[in-house]
């Protein structure tokens, strides 16, 4: 089942946090992670979580490219950003 409602930045900030909080050796960690967010589903957050999983592999690989402001700093990242990947690296 595919959720065709969006994420709000609060909600992507809460599901950030709470993937630091239940890393993969945590017991029900998808139902953590859900109810951490709130009104999303486990499988809505599985979900969520393999689209961020594929958006690294393509940061990593080049193919995409992030731009803030100047296009001149195309593959910039937040200071979040790059804890999130470092984070997604080690799971």
């Amino acid at each position: 089942m595919t959720s065709t409602k969006s994420w709000t930045q609060k909600q992507n900030k809460l599901f950030e946090r709470a993937l630091a909080v239940y890393d993969k050796e945590t017991s029900d960690r998808w139902q953590n992670i859900a109810r951490a967010v709130g009104d999303k589903s486990v499988e809505e957050v599985k979900q969520h979580y393999d689209l961020l999983i594929e958006d690294v592999k393509r940061i990593e690989s080049g193919m995409v490219s992030y731009t803030y402001g100047d296009p001149s700093d195309a593959t910039r990242l937040t200071d979040d950003e790059q804890r999130l990947l470092r984070h997604l690296r080690t799971q």
